[in-house]
């Protein structure tokens, strides 16, 4: 027996319109441009009232920025299940990974990861916020990880430092996949990546 609740019947419909809508307005933008795609033409494609859309999203600027808000929760949640003994930077790879790694063994979700990272990637407006975003992602990552090494984050320089770093690697990776047209192994490339910073990571 479990002690959470079952989802409603209203909730499960509300996430599949949400599902739906966010799709739609990804395949959209990444394929056409942020500029060049309304908001008409995204609920046409889902098959939704303006009405509806506005009920899930601000602007379409906003479906983007949910987007990001689920890479940080993936980046998280995957940090905070890593065992507490695994080493920084073991444990930090696994965590940068976890946006791109689910995508691995499915092409069509990897095609449409890559068009929309291309897409983050290439419009002003929308990597600033992907930069904001990753100013949280830092700060929740190093809170954890002081946390798991009880180190004081206000006195010690390591917990954010080694959270930029990792960030700063999945930069790096998402810039070199994205180039390469998706035909670089982003596991392949997030490990190179640690191999350099493993040093500075674990010297703790």
């Amino acid at each position: 027996m479990t002690s959470r609740p079952d989802i409603s019947l209203a909730e499960r419909k509300r996430q599949l319109v949400a599902n739906e809508l966010t799709e739609s307005a990804l395949q959209l933008l990444a394929l056409r441009g942020f500029d060049a795609v309304t908001v008409d033409e995204i609920v046409a494609a889902a098959g939704v009232s303006k009405r509806t859309f506005f009920r899930y999203f601000a602007s379409k600027e906003d479906v983007v920025v949910q987007f990001l808000a689920g890479m940080g929760a993936d980046i998280h949640a995957e940090f905070c299940a890593r065992p507490r003994d695994e080493r920084p930077s073991v444990a930090l790879r696994h965590a940068v990974l976890a946006p791109v790694e689910a995508c691995a063994d499915h092409p069509d979700h990897a095609e449409r990861a890559l068009r929309v990272v291309r897409l983050i990637l290439r419009t002003p407006a929308l990597y600033a916020r992907f930069l904001e975003r990753q100013a949280q992602w830092r700060d929740d990552l190093a809170a954890e990880l002081a946390h798991r090494l009880d180190r004081d984050p206000a006195r010690d320089l390591y917990p954010r430092l080694a959270a930029g770093m990792a960030l700063t690697a999945f930069d790096a990776v998402l810039e070199r996949w994205s180039g390469s047209d998706g035909t670089e192994d982003p596991a392949d490339l997030t490990d190179r990546a640690f191999a350099v910073l493993a040093p500075a990571l674990d010297a703790v």
